[in-house]
């Protein structure tokens, strides 16, 4: 967390954000978002596409959280007038600063037609996540993206690339405001992974009730004919 500042170990979390991640870059291909994601090759590896990374960390924020709050002095849990979306400069000695169109535009690190589809992309994502996560009864308050170039010959388009799980995402209980993310570990209030299973389990990826362990996985997959 906080650009590789603090460091743990939390058992089991790779497996479910490898599980989630698929489930989720499946369910956008579906709709016609383009992705890296090819298929799980086991409980923690997945194949991809390879891609050139475009050096831009994009946030979605609908819900004042994190950062954003800290800057604006808005309370947390507010909704947003409107959607908003920010920039970050991909680079953890610098501690992924906050940058602007102009600075895209300046140092070349996209160009504004990359920038046209990473923004409509992004936009798309959120309004199928918001969806999607408001029917399980879980508000999607702010997530990051990362994007890379896929190259056919010297023709490079922009396609959604990285991970979309409860590391990058804030997931908040619609009913009680509970994190379901990342932020359990950030603010040491404990239970990561129980949250990462919730989110899981709400998403069809484990079974109701009785033993939520990772290491079923795989198993209650195969159960279900998946």
């Amino acid at each position: 967390a906080f650009n590789a500042q603090k460091k743990g170990t939390i058992n089991g979390k790779g497996v479910l954000n490898n599980r989630i991640s698929e489930h989720i870059f499946t369910m956008l291909d579906a709709i016609g978002v383009p992705n890296h994601f090819i298929r799980r090759l086991n409980m923690r590896e997945q194949l991809i596409r390879q891609v050139e990374i475009v050096p831009i960390e994009v946030v979605v924020r609908n819900i004042a959280a994190g950062s954003l709050s800290k800057r604006l002095g808005i309370e947390e849990g507010t909704k947003l007038p409107r959607t908003i979306i920010e920039y970050y400069y991909k680079d953890d000695a610098l501690g992924d600063p906050m940058i602007s169109d102009e600075h895209i535009a300046a140092f070349g690190w996209a160009s504004q037609e990359e920038m046209h589809d990473i923004s409509d992309l992004a936009i798309r994502v959120n309004d199928f996540l918001s969806g999607l996560f408001a029917g399980i009864g879980i508000k999607l308050v702010d997530f990051k993206l990362e994007f890379g170039r896929l190259f056919d010959n010297d023709f490079g388009r922009i396609i959604l690339a990285d991970e979309i799980s409860p590391d990058g995402c804030r997931l908040w209980d619609t009913e009680t405001n509970e994190r379901l993310d990342k932020d359990r570990f950030r603010r040491d209030l404990g239970g990561e992974v129980e949250a990462y299973q919730e989110v899981a389990r709400r998403l069809g990826l484990l079974p109701e009730g009785g033993d939520h362990s990772v290491l079923d996985l795989d198993s209650h997959r195969k159960r279900r004919g998946k």
